[in-house]
């Protein structure tokens, strides 16, 4: 393990001399840590910002439930795994690394309610669709709040039990959230999904643009 010898403020001294883990088609330093950064993001943590949450700002969260949307958050610390590609000859003998998730029990309410009342959870993002499919009991059909880790990887064939859309980047290739994609629209509408989005010339990746998938 490491162990830091130092008797000041450490989360001071992290931000002033320490670099934020970003993916490797990232090549250009970022200037500030709001430029990887959810305008919503409240617990240090996470090794990456979840991107599809990049796409919303103030103004527009306020426009949704002006609209009459529920939002409401929970907490993922996204591991160094997100950065693996899958490497395994078989995707199924992939693992991902365990990552911390919390959901807070006024959360869980809120989403077991919308679920019970057969309105529409729509996840933003792979990371909150994974957090949701592991807090979720199927024996209870409902989600459970609390704190816990999950490895839980997401492929095509998963059955999604508590989420019903999914609003999501391009991602690369060879990736686990592209699994997940897959898993959760079919890997043929994925596959002409992409096709469209490189002839039209969409932007893929972090910065890049999003799909809704209904």
């Amino acid at each position: 393990f490491i162990q830091f010898n130092f008797k000041g403020n450490f989360k001071e001294i992290l931000n002033k001399i320490g670099q934020m883990p970003t993916p490797p088609y990232i090549k250009e330093e970022l200037k500030t840590g709001n430029d990887y950064q959810t305008v919503y993001a409240a617990q240090d943590g996470s090794i990456a910002a979840p991107t599809a949450g990049l796409h919303f700002t103030k103004s527009l969260l306020r426009e949704l439930i002006q609209k009459g949307i529920e939002i409401v958050y929970l907490t993922l610390h996204v591991g160094r795994g997100t950065f693996e590609p899958i490497r395994a000859l078989k995707v199924e003998e992939h693992k991902m690394d365990s990552e911390f998730y919390s959901i807070s029990s006024d959360v869980a309410q809120k989403i077991n309610k919308a679920h019970g009342e057969k309105r529409r959870i729509i996840s933003v993002g792979t990371t909150t669709t994974r957090t949701l499919e592991s807090a979720f009991d199927f024996n209870q059909d409902r989600i459970v709040s609390g704190s816990n880790w999950s490895d839980i990887f997401i492929y095509p064939g998963y059955k999604f039990k508590i989420v019903d859309v999914l609003i999501t980047n391009f991602h690369l290739p060879q990736s686990t959230p592209l699994m997940l994609a897959a898993a959760f629209a079919g890997k043929d509408f994925i596959f002409r999904a992409y096709q469209e989005a490189i002839k039209e010339n969409y932007r893929f990746y972090s910065f890049g643009d999003a799909m809704i998938i209904i």
